[in-house]
């Protein structure tokens, strides 16, 4: 991550003065649910659903509060949409990249074809489960030149031009879900909350390093940690009902695992996807030109080891091996020890049919 944004790692330093943003990707709302605030969600009227629940909660939560995430009213809450917002998150994302290099190719007066011949969009972003169990996306977008990040991009390509394309495209994403009998077709978009911050070499706007920081904070959590999901998949119903998990997670849960069983669904693979809400994409996604790959820095580092290796002259490395036996630990040998010595003393007791401590053996 802190390689395609101040370069290093064959990444050259020049990226940092390419038009980059920080832009965040939020879901819909689905309904009311609690939030760490000042008053939770204040209302003067009093008034109830339908279900008889409070629209509102004048309640002061902290960060931590358990209550915070879970919704208003669980009858109310869209758990159907949830679920399968999450699983069009990954072609939300697709339509929302094209929108913007077709944005970008509009503004500068470019056939949409011919757009890859002048510039290149390159990204990575880190799914993050909000407390409402809901994935956001942080992302990082950098426009570079047609090969990468070793190209220039072309004089019209600027951070205000990049900013406006992208803000569009979000705007205007639109995906359907498959038609069902039992639900119907939904038109799902991304959240209202949207924020595309540029990322200046200067220091003006947030700094480079911070970014990488926080989005590779994401890279080492998982659904679990974060309280929504869990990192293993579920191959039952009655493995949700065990799971560790928030009362609002475990609808979720079930919810994936009712239209996993609906063929119109089937191509989603949702009871697959249970332990992750019916989200089927990786935490972190990077496009090829962002940076640097696993591959790059695994040969990197063989190298490295074989190079600052210190072996004698004519030694032999073996690379294959196999498993011959194993021994006893020093504790398992003197547990091995204790059991015998007591066996030992049992049929000596049994033998001579003595009495230990006021007890016949």
């Amino acid at each position: 991550m802190r390689a395609g944004l101040i370069g290093g790692k064959d990444i050259p330093t020049a990226v940092r003065d390419r038009p980059r943003l920080f832009v965040t990707l939020t879901a819909p709302s689905f309904g009311p649910v609690h939030r760490a605030a000042e008053r939770c969600r204040p209302r003067r009227d009093g008034d109830a659903c339908e279900h008889g629940r409070p629209l509102g909660c004048a309640a002061v939560h902290t960060p931590e509060a358990s209550l915070v995430g879970q919704p208003l009213c669980p009858d109310c809450y869209d758990y159907t949409a949830h679920v399968l917002w999450h699983a069009h998150a990954g072609m939300l994302w697709d339509r929302f990249t094209r929108g913007v290099r077709r944005n970008l190719a509009t503004a500068a007066g470019l056939p949409q074809s011919r757009f890859h011949e002048h510039a290149r969009l390159s990204f990575a972003r880190i799914a993050e489960y909000q407390q409402r169990a809901a994935v956001h996306l942080h992302t990082v977008i950098r426009l570079d030149g047609p090969t990468g990040p070793d190209d220039e991009p072309p004089p019209w390509a600027t951070t205000d031009l990049l900013t406006n394309a992208v803000r569009t495209a979000a705007s205007r994403v639109l995906v359907h879900t498959p038609y069902s009998p039992a639900i119907g077709e939904l038109a799902l978009r991304w959240g209202t909350q949207f924020d595309a911050r540029p990322l200046h070499a200067d220091g003006q706007g947030p700094d480079d390093d911070a970014v990488a920081a926080y989005i590779a904070k994401y890279v080492t959590k998982g659904a679990s940690e974060t309280g929504a999901g869990i990192d293993h998949t579920l191959t039952a119903w009655d493995d949700i009902t065990t799971a560790p998990v928030t009362a609002h997670v475990r609808t979720l849960m079930r919810t994936c695992w009712r239209l996993g069983s609906l063929p119109e669904y089937e191509p989603l693979r949702l009871r697959a996807w249970t332990h992750t809400l019916g989200y089927r994409g990786h935490i972190l996604t990077k496009s090829r030109a962002y940076s640097t790959t696993y591959a790059a820095l695994r040969a990197e580092r063989a190298q490295h080891q074989g190079a600052t290796r210190d072996e004698p002259p004519g030694t032999t490395t073996e690379a294959h091996w196999r498993y011959l036996d194993s021994g006893h630990t020093p504790g398992a040998a003197l547990i091995a020890a204790g059991i015998a010595d007591g066996l030992a003393r049992t049929r000596e007791c049994y033998a001579e049919e003595k009495v230990v401590e006021g007890r016949r053996c």
